[in-house]
């Protein structure tokens, strides 16, 4: 990378670096040159993505200052991290931070596992659920009854079914925020959703502000796009956002996207609180900055207390010329559902459905007839209902077997969604995803939902198996584990084994 999209405070740096766990020492081993120890702490902040790569550092006098030690240690310490390959420097412009060059960097999205390996594998890869029946079947029943009429029109509806805009503009209505249906676009998927306002606000090359760690497919789709992605640390635990460092990187690297999940964040599973939504929304608004909030994992919230949940980011910027949201039927309801939606100012859903002619001209007309059915029946609440209940079941399974099995990693339990962020004790994530398939489990690794290798001590375990088979997962996870801990999981070391569940 060529130059810093964003930059660290020497006082902002100064406070994660003392944060951080000292290492354990054995009897007998020296106490490492401070240097070093500064070099190790910013190298694991980098790798953790606490501090994102491409972030400018500090010059070496204030860095000094803010920690209380001499500018030669500091200025060792980035000698050092430069001759590993976690800093670059120029004249005039400073130094940032990087990866190694040649290390292979998993760059690729989630792909489903073929159904064929699925007798011998378990896949924690994917974190989608089976559909929550008999709801798909009574929702492809009542389209069927509803399509006759359309079957005799051209088919195309390239801002969705006008009956299906209507609906999803008065679920917003009933909840605190009047839409009208000329603010509602229906895709296929919220991929599709993003995609299309990708290519209509970011054309190649244009900066694109992303929560660190985010969605490795959606950080995928846009890198396909030319984008360059600007990586925001979350806060600590299941916080939500650091507003600090989202004022200063819209401020800073002034990107013409930004993109949120506010709601059981994917993959940490964090919750933004309510302020947080609404200073986010000013800085924005501020920064000229178009906020896209997705909202897959909302309605996903699995513990008691709905009633406190934050409202809507949109609700903070109603008329949706800042915020646009996209929403999807397929982790609330089912993968295989492909409907999503945008919702936004209609001047810009009158863009997006202009630019979409060059695209997919529109989404499927019987899914969108299922999910019309649904939300307008009562079916989709009752069919979420059975997801949240699916889905808390498996978290408390998955939870009690990898802590059971693996009592050194480290995770905080969500309030909702579908995944669990995982520290592996000090392990790669990524020989940890190599090693699992030998022994029959698929997990992705930490780097995927970074940017530009960070995350490397972390796995994402999502909530999509339960019973004897999360212990069975966890099971083979232990055993991931002590064959990487042990250099032992060079190929062929293990065979999967066969599980039915």
């Amino acid at each position: 990378m060529a130059q810093w999209t964003s930059a660290v405070g020497p006082a902002q740096l100064a406070r994660q670096l003392s944060a951080q766990q000292p290492r354990p020492t054995t009897p007998g081993t020296r106490k490492p040159p401070a240097y070093r120890a500064l070099a190790d702490g910013i190298r694991l902040l980098v790798l953790e993505g606490r501090v994102p790569v491409a972030a400018r550092l500090p010059a070496e006098r204030e860095l000094a200052l803010a920690l209380a030690v001499s500018r030669t240690t500091v200025a060792a310490a980035y000698e050092a991290l430069r001759s590993e390959g976690f800093l670059e420097s120029r004249r005039g412009a400073g130094s940032w931070t990087a990866v190694p060059a040649g290390n292979p960097l998993p760059a690729r999205g989630l792909e489903p596992l073929p159904p064929e390996a699925l007798g011998s594998m378990i896949d924690l890869g994917c974190a989608a659920l089976p559909a929550p029946e008999p709801w798909l079947t009574r929702s492809v029943q009542g389209a069927l009854e509803e399509l006759p009429p359309y079957a005799h029109t051209h088919g195309d509806y390239p801002a969705g079914l006008p009956d299906l805009r209507r609906t999803i503009a008065d679920r917003y209505t009933r909840r605190g925020i009047p839409t009208m249906p000329e603010q509602i676009m229906v895709t296929t998927g919220a991929m599709g959703a993003i995609d299309a306002i990708c290519h209509l606000f970011a054309g190649r090359g244009e900066r694109i502000a992303v929560e660190s760690p985010s969605y490795a497919n959606i950080l995928q789709l846009m890198r396909e796009a030319g984008a360059r992605l600007v990586p925001v640390a979350m806060a600590e635990g299941l916080q939500g956002w650091d507003l600090t460092r989202w004022r200063q990187v819209l401020r800073d690297a002034a990107p013409r996207l930004a993109y949120v999940v506010a709601d059981f964040h994917n993959p940490t599973g964090a919750l933004a609180g309510e302020d947080q939504r609404r200073q986010l929304v000013e800085a924005a608004r501020s920064a000229g900055t178009v906020l896209v909030v997705d909202e897959t994992m909302s309605e996903l919230h699995l513990d008691d207390g709905a009633d406190d949940l934050p409202r809507p980011v949109c609700a903070f910027d109603p008329a949706g010329s800042t915020v646009l949201t996209v929403g999807s039927a397929s982790k609330a309801f089912w993968a295989g559902m492909r409907i999503g939606w945008v919702r936004a100012a209609p001047d810009v859903i009158r863009s997006l459905v202009a630019a979409r002619a060059y695209a997919d001209l529109g989404t499927p007309v019987l899914e969108q007839l299922g999910v019309n059915w649904l939300m307008r029946t009562g079916g989709w609440e009752e069919a979420v209902g059975l997801r949240r209940a699916q889905a808390r079941e498996n978290r408390d399974a998955l939870v009690a077997a990898v802590r059971r099995e693996l009592p050194s990693w480290e995770f905080e339990v969500p309030r909702g969604g579908l995944t669990l962020w995982v520290r592996t004790g000090g392990l790669s994530g990524s020989r940890l995803a190599e090693v699992g398939e030998r022994v029959g489990v698929r997990v992705p690794s930490g780097p995927r939902f970074g940017v530009d290798g960070a995350f490397e001590g972390y796995v994402r375990l999502p909530f999509t198996v339960g019973g004897r088979v999360a212990e069975e997962a966890a099971s083979r996870l232990a055993e991931a584990a002590r064959l990487v801990a042990t250099g032992a999981g060079g190929a062929g070391a293990e065979s999967p084994r066969t599980f039915v569940a």
